[in-house]
């Protein structure tokens, strides 16, 4: 009996024991399969899946009359690394075998695929850019390259480019810098992004949205058909449509010429700028093409830099372009009377230093608008040292948009300068003497403007005190319908307090320089009436001059019909009077319908030689 019980205690022990197993082996199932499925099912998605990248379509850029594109995408390729497919003996084969096929450092290769990296299953992109034969090499040597893989990726080509690739600007792959700052804003580390010019300043809305494309593969990496997520479908970028005109574009670009400067054409009714050239420029399409590293390595440290926009990046001396400044306060603030004469002999005395007007046997006696006209230095000397002051002379330069952002459609704008005595003392640690004064009335020493600055004041007298923003955008559109989505309105940035009679004055004086001042030899059309103001500041050395000119016309028209055009050219040109001569074409141009060709053939005859210095 004893037997049968302790064999009966060992049974159910056994069965116990069994049960115990079976049981642990269910709640072992029913974790693996039941409770923790979702997290299995998602590990072995993560293995299995693989993901590339659908490259949206960046939108394409138009110039005003939008019949042919200025930027358009070509088919490319881009070449990609999934480090977990690659076995750690086999790094360095495939690294050296790439480097090879793709003209890359192997170490480029390398940071691109840090240790952290080599079990993941995201693709890297090695290279973009890349041509098809050589996509070729790699699919018929596919053993050579496990784990590589590749897809389209478009690369922008600037159809149109010359001085208006400081406008378009430039695009490259995103730096690990910018991948930072970016992340939140849908970059990932593969993204195309906008560098320079309009492809920065609006690359949210050309980039559009990439789409993603999945498969499944099994442990060899073989693809399956059971795809386990839907691709997502890219979502292409808008189309940009500027406010330039290509045909006036190409005509200031010509006018300037090969002289270092820039060159701008402005509707002063609506801000929109209808031609900014910068000179010299850079072809943005080197920058695609098997050189591309030393292309822009060259490029940038080229001590002409063609890639700054000289336009918006640059600040100079306004020389006697700011006498125009200093009528319109001395009209307004009624400190002196405008038909009283003040004599110019040629130079005056001011404290313990001469300064010296720009004909050296004087002007003789001259009232306001005589010596706008003639751009006398002693009249303004004595009017802002004597008058006006400092304090005036600063507030009425602010006034017209100096020292401040014009808010241009563009990145890297500067401010440049309006000085005053609080700003010396804190820079300089030094007191503003009356020579500052002087300096500062015939728009030189601290002060220091832009071109599109520039542009602006012009503008303001234009429209009696009106400035709009100056702007690039003209419409957004759809890149497939071509349907209207945007249309840019104007935008008043300053309402001026001056009166109207007192703009009305400065209209007829700047008439007045062109017909009977220090400009009448040199504009010759007859295409249609200017009015407008010189200027030149000496450089450095005597004999060297930044040159400007600054118009506006027709003078007998509306803003809506009016055009104003600044030229500026540095002074390491050779001197030949050249910014009121490239203004004179410009003008001739675009009131003519003429080419750069036919307007320099139609003011053949009206040139005249004359090495006299204009002020």
């Amino acid at each position: 009996m004893i037997n049968n019980s302790i064999i009966k205690i060992k049974i159910y022990f056994f069965i116990f024991i069994i049960l115990v197993v079976l049981f642990i082996y269910v709640l072992y199932l029913y974790n693996l399969q039941i409770r923790n499925s979702p997290e299995y099912k998602s590990r072995a998605r993560n293995v299995s899946l693989r993901i590339n990248t659908i490259p949206a379509q960046r939108g394409e850029i138009f110039d005003r009359n939008r019949d042919t594109p200025l930027v358009i995408n070509i088919d490319s390729f881009a070449v990609n690394i999934v480090p977990g497919e690659i076995e750690d003996n086999s790094f360095n084969s495939l690294i050296s075998n790439l480097s090879r096929t793709l003209e890359l450092d192997p170490e480029k290769i390398r940071e691109k695929i840090p240790e952290n990296y080599h079990k993941q299953y995201h693709p890297v992109e090695i290279k973009s850019g890349v041509s098809l034969t050589t996509i070729n090499i790699i699919a018929e040597n596919i053993q050579d390259y496990k784990g590589v893989s590749w897809n389209s990726k478009p690369i922008r080509n600037y159809l149109k480019y010359g001085s208006i690739s400081h406008i378009l600007g430039y695009v490259g792959n995103i730096t690990t810098e910018e991948f930072q700052v970016l992340y939140n804003k849908g970059y990932d580390i593969n993204s195309v992004l906008g560098k320079s010019g309009i492809e920065k300043y609006y690359d949210q809305i050309l980039r559009g949205k990439d789409g993603i494309h999945y498969k499944t593969v099994d442990v060899q990496g073989r693809n399956i058909q059971n795809v386990l997520v839907d691709d997502l479908l890219p979502e292409n970028g808008k189309d940009l449509v500027l406010t330039i005109d290509r045909h006036i574009q190409d005509l200031a670009e010509e006018a300037l010429g090969e002289r270092m400067g820039s060159a701008i054409v402005l509707k002063p009714s609506t801000g929109e700028i209808l031609a900014l050239v910068s000179y010299p420029w850079f072809n943005p399409n080197i920058f695609y093409d098997d050189q591309r590293v030393s292309a822009f390595r060259k490029a940038a440290l080229d001590s002409r830099h063609p890639f700054l926009n000289r336009a918006i990046q640059s600040s100079y001396e306004p020389a006697s372009t700011f006498k125009v400044i200093m009528t319109t306060a001395n009209l307004e603030e009624e400190l002196f009377p405008v038909n009283k004469t003040i004599n110019c002999e040629g130079s005056a005395w001011f404290g313990n230093r001469e300064f010296h007007c720009h004909i050296p046997e004087g002007h003789g006696d001259l009232v306001l608008h005589e010596a706008l006209e003639q751009s006398c230095n002693v009249y303004f000397y004595t009017l802002g040292l004597k008058y006006l002051g400092i304090d005036i002379i600063s507030d009425y330069a602010r006034r017209f948009g100096y020292g401040s952002y014009t808010g241009i459609d563009l990145p890297g704008e500067i401010s440049g300068l309006v000085p005053t005595p609080e700003w010396k003392e804190r820079v300089y640690n030094t007191k503003w003497v009356g020579g500052d004064t002087v300096n500062a009335s015939i728009g030189q020493g601290f002060l220091n403007i832009t071109p599109i600055q520039m542009a602006d004041m012009m503008a303001m007298i234009v429209n009696n005190g009106i400035i709009y923003k100056p702007h690039l955008l003209k419409q957004i559109r759809d890149s497939v319908t071509g349907e209207l989505i945007e249309e840019k309105k104007p935008e008043i940035i300053h309402t001026s307090t001056i009166h109207q009679e007192t703009f009305t004055t400065i209209q007829e004086y700047l008439r007045g320089v062109i017909t009977d001042g220090t400009p009448k030899v040199v504009i010759t059309t007859k295409a249609v009436d200017i009015a407008g103001k010189t200027g030149t500041g000496e450089v450095g050395l005597d004999d060297s001059w930044n040159a400007w000119f600054v118009a506006y016309g027709p003078v007998d028209s509306n803003p809506e019909n009016q055009v104003v055009v600044v030229t500026m050219v540095e002074a390491v040109n050779e001197w030949e009077w050249w910014a009121i001569k490239a203004a004179n074409i410009i003008f001739q141009g675009i009131f003519a319908g003429e080419t750069y060709d036919e307007a320099i053939d139609s003011l053949r005859w009206g040139w005249l030689r004359n090495k006299r210095k204009p002020q």
